[in-house]
């Protein structure tokens, strides 16, 4: 399971993220790009010791930032169902296949071929 089929499936669920700084945010997960920045709303954020709470409408939060995700785990069974049903779907064939040829390309000519 990919980190980020994982967090796309989360799109509009509530999800928990910490920072590397200790901060915590708790909101529903609006959008994520490749680089696992995140927009959330309907935030919740908390201060590192525990101690303050406020709350704010919509927040991005850089990747490179999150030390860790917490997501429901209905999404995670989802995800895994969808996995294997891909598996399940996918046709047998190996397809055409190239080979490994008959030499030439880079190199010194024939060497090796007797």
């Amino acid at each position: 399971m990919l980190p980020l089929s994982l967090l796309r499936t989360c799109q509009g669920h509530p999800m928990l993220v910490e920072l590397k700084t200790g901060e915590t945010y708790n909101g529903f997960l609006v959008s994520i790009d490749t680089w696992m920045n995140l927009n959330l709303r309907e935030v919740v954020c908390t201060s590192k010791d525990g101690e303050k709470f406020w709350k704010v409408t919509e927040i991005y939060i850089r990747g490179s930032a999150i030390k860790y995700l917490r997501v429901p785990d209905e999404i995670i069974d989802v995800v895994q169902e969808e996995n294997a049903n891909r598996r399940d779907n996918r046709p047998n064939s190996r397809g055409r296949g190239r080979g490994r040829g008959r030499g030439g390309g880079r190199g010194r000519g024939d060497r090796g071929r007797g």
